[in-house]
């Protein structure tokens, strides 16, 4: 049995060995166009998954909810939150404040993202991911939205020292059919998209799938929907007490990542390294190599 708390994709996906076979045809009508499955009528979600009304009542209770009506009650919630605005969000987050100080207010919310980032990351499809992209003989190409382009710059950056083959989307769209021509089924494109979800990127999604090349999504908890293209999908949490969301916890898996990928590969990435040193200390770029 589940708590009726959370993201309900997440909890269903959890829940999954749990149901009856009837439940399961529920969950999956309810995964697959979610979450607009889940705000129709009972009858109506009913019909679809050709089963009884009384099964989706108890598929409801087994994820935690008092009962359908509730369960679309954390839908529609959660519908508020992908679209909330900056300005609502602060002013929800003024009237809930407390007397702490700032700091620790924003401590104790990205502690808490971090904690629940790490329980809810998938060891196997992390080690997978690290795999593909400590493989050289693929391309990775690395795109972002327009608050986490710092992301997907910060994760190239220290993918570029570590292996070749690296390429960073430009800002404008306009030329990212450029990029598309050298994608194909080995090339590897790593995406960021959290909420108020860019439709650019989703676009952009769509035309790499078609081209076979293995998406990596980096998202929020409620999920993008580029995630239905993709078996990669990285969710991290983003609210702190703030109009701006927090990609802090993205920025640890991030890292996490980047340490497992050159780990796999330390003898190759060390002698990159170590040219990359050698080029450092001609150019005397940093003040230890001016002398």
């Amino acid at each position: 049995m589940k708590s009726g708390t959370g993201i309900v994709k997440d909890i269903l996906s959890d829940c999954m060995e749990e149901l009856t076979h009837s439940e399961r045809q529920v969950a999956s009508i309810l995964l697959t166009d979610y979450p607009v499955a889940g705000m129709q009528s009972i009858t109506a979600l009913a019909d679809i998954a050709n089963v009884s009304t009384p099964t989706v009542v108890r598929l409801a209770k087994k994820l935690g909810f008092d009962g359908f009506s509730k369960m679309q009650e954390a839908l529609r919630e959660e519908v508020a939150a992908q679209i909330k605005k900056p300005v609502s969000k602060h002013d929800s987050w003024i009237s809930d404040s407390s007397k702490e100080h700032i700091s620790h207010q924003f401590a104790d919310a990205v502690a808490a993202n971090l904690r629940h980032t790490l329980d809810r990351l998938d060891q196997n499809k992390f080690d997978k991911v690290a795999e593909l992209l400590g493989d050289t003989s693929r391309r990775i190409f690395l795109v972002g939205g327009r608050i986490t382009r710092s992301n997907a710059d910060y994760f190239f950056n220290h993918l570029q020292i570590i292996r070749p083959k690296v390429t960073l989307l430009s800002e404008s769209s306009n030329v990212w059919p450029q990029y598309i021509l050298d994608m194909d089924e080995n090339s590897i494109i790593v995406i960021f998209d959290i909420r108020r979800y860019e439709k650019d990127l989703q676009k952009l999604a769509n035309l790499v799938n078609e081209r076979g090349c293995t998406i990596v999504l980096f998202t929020d908890q409620w999920g993008s929907p580029i995630g239905k293209h993709t078996e990669y999908t990285f969710k991290s949490l983003v609210e702190v007490p703030s109009s701006l969301d927090s990609t802090m916890a993205i920025t640890f898996i991030i890292e996490a990542l980047l340490a497992q990928v050159q780990n796999q590969s330390w003898e190759s990435s060390r002698d990159r390294i170590e040219n990359l040193e050698e080029m450092f200390g001609v150019t005397k770029l940093f003040r230890n190599f001016n002398k």
